[in-house]
């Protein structure tokens, strides 16, 4: 069931939306070759503390009776998501790290968002700066399209022919998603076609939030799972690119809440 929000709950999404934005910001400023994924960790957790929210993804369940560890997803290159904080990795010149995060907020009886954004690590080369551009404009084009009366289909089809046109494959296996009450809400939010009669294929409307959230692969667009169980990995080990926002859908159009 699609729970829409009024118009307090949106307003209180943004507020919040709008405090894991600056600690998101924070983060990726902080990102340099030498750095470790645990200070990252740690800065987080302080950071999410101080906004008076608590974490999201942090003992999140992902199946088989495994927890996630951190509060902050740290994908690092062939790394497509679910790349946890812990134990600590560390970052290298040519590296790109996707940093997910999300936070309910305040915490109790607060609301979620859920955001990313995928961060060069020093130099990287001129191929690696345009798979980041690309992945983060399809993001954007995707969020354009997410207007009252327009399709979930519409904007996972404009994500997909941009993508694809540059060259990319665009992940089918892990999608974005409704976020508010719970981190992760109905419906499924596709970066990819999947046709104006598919039954998911719903009509947006206002009061609906999403987490769009396209993911890119240099590569195919297929992924494996890592040894842990849940870290998703390009399956031709390319490199992989991820940007997200949590978006309202209102009668005026798209509100991006956690900018």
């Amino acid at each position: 069931m699609i729970r829409l929000k009024n118009e307090a709950e949106i307003e209180l999404m943004r507020q919040g939306g709008h405090k894991l934005a600056l600690i998101l910001r924070h983060l990726v400023k902080m990102v340099k070759p030498g750095l470790s994924t645990a200070v990252l960790e740690e800065t987080a957790l302080k950071m999410i503390a101080q906004a008076g929210g608590e974490p999201a993804f942090k003992d999140y369940p992902m199946g088989g009776g495994i927890f996630f560890p951190t509060a902050l997803c740290v994908s690092i290159n062939d790394e497509v998501v679910h790349g946890p904080a812990l134990p600590e990795r560390i970052l290298r010149s040519g590296d790109i790290v996707d940093l997910d995060i999300g936070m309910k907020w305040p915490k109790g009886n607060g609301l979620f968002t859920d955001t990313c954004y995928t961060v060069a690590v020093g130099k990287v080369d001129k191929a690696t700066r345009k798979l980041l551009k690309v992945s983060e404009q399809s993001l954007y084009r995707g969020i354009k399209m997410a207007q009252p009366g327009n399709t979930l289909n519409d904007i996972g089809k404009v994500i997909e022919e941009y993508c694809v046109n540059q060259g990319y494959g665009v992940v089918k296996d892990f999608v974005g998603h409704g976020v508010g009450h719970q981190a992760h809400e109905e419906p499924d939010v596709f970066n990819y076609e999947i046709g104006p009669r598919s039954p998911e294929n719903i009509v947006l409307e206002p009061g609906m939030v999403l987490a769009i959230e396209p993911m890119i692969n240099a590569g195919s667009w297929r992924v494996k799972i890592a040894k842990n169980g849940y870290t998703a990995l390009t399956a031709d080990g390319s490199l992989s690119a991820h940007f997200e926002h949590s978006v309202a859908i209102t009668k005026k159009g798209p509100v991006i809440l956690t900018q």
